[in-house]
């Protein structure tokens, strides 16, 4: 098979490329900017392109599938040139599904948790080294790449994103896996430049849940309101539904314990968002033949996902996380994290506004108390990621008062922010950090060292 990539570089799309490269198949692929660690990756395999730029010229009849990604635009020369040629032309998700439609396929979705609890299961399944295809949106420690594609494995567990597959294919990635399994972890509104409303965001779990195949499984977070009154109204009666809920937990001098059959199991992770998560991972483990014994032994050597709550430096009195998190319901759940694991702690939390919902003035008000447990509170935005995304400039009063936070400092200067960081230097301290982006190149692993010197 000859597959090229259009927009190589991407997250996704160049973990997909290896994957297939180690299956055999002839890759080719472009891009106009190509990041790490993607580019030292696709140069480890010999898959990195000799020059940036779209070449239609690569585009030709030999050509057997042209994989899409969501970065490339409509009116891309190698899209034109294979549209001319009337290649076949994917999605990336779209691929996974072509991929996989012999497999048994599990499908991790929902609007927080996908990455951490596709992590925890992929970790579980290596330990116990029960062979297993997948995709995730994280590297993992002990995982070369995040694609794997074979003919052996029977299962495949596919991280399910419910943002839009291509800029020709306007369906949510996760409404194309059609899932024997599915995981919902959450609802909770985002991505309101592709879903205006929540009932329209809501929907697109409503046509998830239709698309499991007849006979398969619904696991659901209980605790989501929203969640269980969706999955336990869904007219589906030829499914079978499985809830889950927060298990038993102790926390003793900065550690979390599960409690099961009157034992204590310590784990590396922390947050009742991350005890939800393992509680759902061990229920899809179970449908896998995976026992409770099992998962527990390993699960206690889990150490979380790239930028999930990850630890970046301490002292003997003080702590530096950053996480990932940039939507409402993300910041609220991993500053309470912090908060309940460090009680004794100052909370100093910041976060970015990034994304096109964070930054939209209409979805701000979504923010309303999700920072109220840190103790001092920061928000910055970069006045460069409105302009590229073609946003109106924002108003700091009017994200003070979305947040409603008492105090809150905003910042639109990346180097005044970093100066008001370390003026928080302090003993007891626990600084956190969430971003979906860098705030404004600001070195975080540089700053967590002068935070704990």
């Amino acid at each position: 098979m000859n597959v090229h990539f259009i927009a190589i570089g991407g997250s996704a799309m160049h973990n997909l490329a290896i994957a297939l490269h180690k299956k055999g198949y002839r890759i080719s692929g472009s891009d106009d900017q190509i990041f790490e660690p993607s580019k030292s990756r696709l140069a480890k395999y010999g898959l990195l392109p000799s020059e940036t730029g779209w070449k239609p010229d690569k585009i030709n009849q030999e050509i057997d599938a042209v994989i899409l990604g969501m970065h490339a635009k409509e009116d891309n020369p190698e899209l034109q040139m294979a549209r001319e040629l009337k290649l076949k032309i994917y999605s990336y998700p779209e691929y996974l599904y072509e991929q996989s439609k012999d497999k048994n396929r599990i499908v991790i979705g929902g609007s927080h948790g996908k990455t951490t609890i596709t992590s925890m299961i992929l970790h579980v399944l290596q330990y116990h080294k029960i062979d297993i295809d997948y995709m995730v949106g994280a590297q993992l420690e002990g995982f070369d790449v995040m694609v794997k594609l074979t003919d052996d494995a029977p299962h495949i567990i596919l991280e399910g994103d419910e943002y839009l597959s291509s800029v020709l294919d306007k369906r949510p990635k996760f409404h194309l896996y059609k899932p024997h399994i599915a995981l919902i972890s959450g609802i909770a509104w985002d991505h309101i430049n592709v879903f205006p409303t929540f009932e329209n965001y809501l929907q697109q779990f409503r046509i998830f849940i239709n698309q499991i195949e007849k006979y398969g499984k619904l696991i659901y977070c209980a605790e989501d309101k929203t969640l269980k009154k969706l999955s336990e109204e869904s007219p589906r009666k030829d499914i079978c539904r499985f809830p889950y809920r927060i298990p038993d937990y102790v926390i003793k001098e900065g550690v979390s314990y599960l409690k099961y059959y009157g034992n204590e199991f310590p784990l590396q992770v922390f947050g009742e968002h991350n005890l939800l998560n393992i509680s759902g991972a061990m229920q899809v483990c179970k449908q896998l033949g995976v026992s409770e014994d099992m998962f527990l032994q390993a699960i206690a050597g889990f150490k979380g996902a790239s930028n999930r709550l990850q630890f970046l430096a301490a002292n003997n009195h003080s702590i530096v996380f950053k996480d990932f998190a940039h939507a409402p319901s993300k910041l609220k759940a991993t500053t309470e994290a912090v908060k309940k694991q460090f009680p004794d702690k100052k909370l100093i939390a910041c976060m970015e506004l990034h994304t096109y919902s964070s930054l939209n003035k209409d979805f701000l008000q979504e923010y309303a108390g999700s920072m109220n447990l840190a103790d001092e509170a920061m928000v910055f935005y970069n006045p460069g990621a409105l302009k590229l995304k073609r946003l109106p400039d924002l108003n700091p009063q009017m994200i003070y008062d979305a947040f409603g936070k008492k105090n809150l400092k905003i910042f639109s200067d990346a180097l005044q922010m970093r100066m008001e960081i370390l003026a928080q230097k302090q003993k007891n301290a626990a600084f956190l950090f969430m971003t979906s982006a860098n705030f404004g190149n600001i070195d975080l692993n540089e700053l967590a060292i002068e935070l704990t010197r």
